[in-house]
């Protein structure tokens, strides 16, 4: 692609969700390199998060109306499987790694499809999902780069204020190590 594509920014509610979710599912796993088997088994988890306390979410459509980028998350807290992970991480960490984990944002997903990567929309929907919450703070997990430079997901973080809470981790039920990374809120909005 030579140029962005048309757009529109909209915030999607747990209804527009569902509706869509075989898209937004498609521009997960695509984003990611996952196999297209992967939609089936996040199906459930997607519309479980959507029912959660504080769950806000934004898409990014083209002229036509397709599905190009989504971002969506909710308010972490105990009893939730990330928060009780990433505790776990941090126990180590000193009793100022855990004011993270005080009234926080959790940043679940954030994908663009890689035909329209590189025209800024994931820093478009970063900001636009984060303007609508009123928690003090946002974390997310991303997987960590090794021995590559840093992919588009970790400059956007870096870029955007984010900084490390936890490095290496390894989450139940995944060999690969994570990040969790987080930031200060309020963020400034799209622009």
């Amino acid at each position: 692609m030579t140029r962005a594509p048309a757009h529109q920014l909209i915030q999607l509610g747990p209804d527009d969700l569902a509706d869509r979710l075989a898209e937004a599912l498609h521009v997960y796993v695509t984003a990611m390199g996952y196999p297209h088997s992967t939609a089936r088994h996040r199906r459930t988890l997607w519309l479980d998060h959507s029912r959660r306390p504080g769950w806000r979410a934004v898409g990014w459509f083209d002229s036509t109306g397709a599905l190009l980028g989504i971002a969506y998350g909710y308010t972490g807290g105990p009893g939730q499987w990330w928060f009780e992970e990433v505790r776990r991480g941090i126990s180590a960490e000193g009793p100022e790694a855990h004011i993270w984990l005080r009234d926080y944002f959790e940043l679940t997903e954030l994908h663009v499809h890689p035909d329209a990567q590189g025209h800024g929309l994931g820093e478009r929907l970063l900001r636009a999902l984060l303007a609508l919450t009123d928690r003090p703070r946002v974390l997310l997990s991303t997987p960590e780069y090794g021995t590559e430079p840093p992919g588009r997901a970790w400059r956007l973080y870096r870029r955007t204020g984010f900084r490390d809470v936890l490095r290496n981790h390894r989450f139940t039920g995944d060999s690969r190590p994570f990040a969790v990374l987080g930031r200060e809120l309020p963020m400034s909005p799209v622009r």
